[in-house]
């Protein structure tokens, strides 16, 4: 289970790549490297959703992305640091976590002879 919150991290971790690339390409290189991270990003949202609720996968991958966006942007581009944001980051960590911890996993039903 542990294996695909790990995909999911990672994948977010690639859309924060990948959304900062739509920004800033401004190369062949740099847009190719962007169009990678698209690829890795959503092949592991969506192998993390195979085994657990896609729902929770979802909201989990678009607010790590989002949080490590705004963070990153911070650092990277000089946007200007405003304690609103880091509130409201905060706040949406705060939720992403909590689903997280408290999503349950689906389990398969194996039938035996059409029955459940």
């Amino acid at each position: 289970m542990n294996l695909q919150w790990g995909k999911v991290v990672i994948g977010a971790v690639f859309e924060v790549i990948w959304v900062m690339g739509l920004k800033h390409a401004d190369s062949f290189l740099t847009w190719t490297g962007t169009i990678i991270a698209i690829i890795i990003s959503f092949y592991l949202m969506i192998m993390g959703g195979k085994k657990l609720p896609v729902g929770t996968v979802y909201a989990v991958f678009v607010g790590l992305g989002t949080a490590g966006t705004v963070v990153s942007e911070i650092i990277f581009f000089n946007e200007p640091f405003k304690l609103s944001k880091f509130i409201l980051i905060a706040v949406l960590l705060i939720g992403v976590i909590g689903l997280k911890i408290f999503s349950t996993s689906t389990k398969n039903i194996e039938t035996k002879g059409g029955e459940m």
